[in-house]
């Protein structure tokens, strides 16, 4: 890894697979020291920490349920005792139910994802400002959800409620980055579109991206890099001037 005057600290939440296993890794290349949590796939865990160990990084994987108040905070203090301070957050945790209609949802099918989906990140961020903001006496961060452009779509047929829960994480970065913007944090969201993810297989199908490419006006579906890249550089001081912003990567969709 190059060298560097010191290496800023990024907390990815639902690190060891798919999007969030793609950041860690762009992360690293990029000499960033990395926390990330998982949730129960402790193989993937190991899998991804070997592999940012072999590009140099300092990182740290921590089993963590962020749906849960216990787990955030659980997962915010093995931040603060491996690395000391936390200059970026990245809210990647999430899940997707199967696809249905509204009018077969059950409250726990809901309740699931609105846990995992919008309280964890909104505790995420509580803990991230905490740490960061310079009214507590941080030195300033960013924060960046991971959203969906189901959030305007609405994804009918298929899943409303998760489409409803990312409408709630654009919600919280456009508040949340009003809130902070002058305690030197940068909030911004990306909105991924049709990627390739195993999320999809959480929904019923995991050939579900490439069945609806024809829909993406680019005529293809985007890869866990595509997002990866977008995340890195709404953390970088290229995006400095950027807060509450949505960036959609979704090939025009």
């Amino acid at each position: 890894m190059a060298d560097t005057k010191s290496n800023k600290a990024v907390l990815i939440t639902g690190g060891s697979r798919g999007i969030g296993r793609a950041i860690a890794i762009h992360a690293a290349k990029a000499s960033y020291d990395i926390i990330f949590s998982y949730r129960t796939n402790l193989d993937a865990a190991t899998s991804l920490y070997d592999e940012l160990h072999a590009l140099g990084a300092k990182a740290h994987g921590v089993q963590a349920d962020v749906s849960t108040e216990a787990g955030v905070i659980r997962l915010f203090q093995f931040a603060d005792e491996a690395t000391g301070r936390i200059d970026s957050l990245v809210n990647n945790a999430g899940n997707v139910a199967p696809s249905s209609r509204v009018d077969s949802f059950s409250a726990a099918r809901v309740n699931d994802l609105l846990a995992l989906n919008v309280l964890g990140p909104i505790l995420c961020c509580r803990e991230a400002v905490k740490r960061m903001s310079t009214l507590y006496g941080g030195r300033g961060g960013n924060i960046v959800n991971i959203s969906s452009i189901a959030a305007s779509l609405g994804s009918p047929g298929e899943y409303v409620d998760y489409a409803a829960t990312k409408a709630a994480i654009d919600t919280l970065t456009k508040g949340l980055a009003k809130e902070v913007a002058n305690e030197g944090i940068r909030v911004n969201a990306v909105r991924p579109g049709i990627i390739d993810t195993d999320l999809h297989a959480n929904s019923g199908d995991r050939k579900r991206p490439f069945k609806l490419q024809s829909l993406i006006p680019m005529q293809k579906v985007g890869t866990v890099d595509d997002i990866a890249q977008a995340v890195l550089w709404l953390l970088s001081d290229e995006a400095s001037y950027i807060t509450g912003s949505l960036l959609d990567v979704s090939g025009g969709r």
